[in-house]
């Protein structure tokens, strides 16, 4: 299937912020830079959507905690807009290569979202807010690279996800110390606040 490599590469980068792989995906396709992008991510309105929930996201994930929420709220969305995506590129008409994309783009999505929320939680027990604003700022850069990417030369933006998603969870399996201390130090200040 040729546009294997294209549904991991958007299912990974759906994991991390699917607003921003819809936008940037129907923008390429309205701006004429792609034809490989279906007319329904390209719709007004669908840009629209996805130009204010980037925004949103944008804000949500440089504050700490307030990302770990927004995080906690997509280990759905994120998949299942992953899934939505891959099978749009793959194509609409229900066969079963088609439902395979749409389940690899979403599989894909949920290990780079919990990627993302892990070392996220990890982050948020340092005591500063700078490392938010540094870690987003470089998974939003990365998410367009490698969307960008993965439009001309599909292969490539596809061995680069799986080695960021096999990097990711190597680190957060380092990480998981520090977020099993960020979730009993959650647990300590939640009786406290009732």
């Amino acid at each position: 299937m040729s546009v294997l490599p294209l549904v991991f590469t958007s299912g990974w980068a759906s994991g991390v912020n699917a607003y921003a792989v819809v936008l940037l995906l129907g923008l390429m396709g309205a701006t004429g830079a792609t034809d490989q992008v279906p007319d329904s991510l390209q719709r007004t309105d669908v840009l629209a959507v996805a130009a204010v929930l980037f925004l949103c996201e944008a804000v949500a994930d440089k504050i700490p905690y307030v990302d770990t929420a927004w995080d906690a709220v997509h280990t759905v969305i994120r998949p299942v807009a992953g899934a939505v995506v891959a099978a749009l590129l793959a194509g609409h008409n229900g066969s079963l290569p088609h439902l395979a994309a749409g389940a690899i783009g979403g599989a894909t999505a949920l290990a780079s979202h919990l990627v993302k929320a892990g070392t996220r939680m990890a982050v948020n027990a340092t005591p500063e807010p700078f490392s938010n604003i540094v870690l987003s700022l470089a998974e939003d850069t990365g998410v367009a690279a490698i969307v960008v990417f993965g439009l001309f030369h599909p292969v490539a933006a596809a061995c680069s996800a799986a080695a960021l998603l096999v990097i990711g969870l190597t680190v957060v399996s380092l990480l998981l110390s520090r977020i099993r201390r960020y979730l009993r130090h959650r647990r300590r200040l939640r009786p406290a606040a009732t």
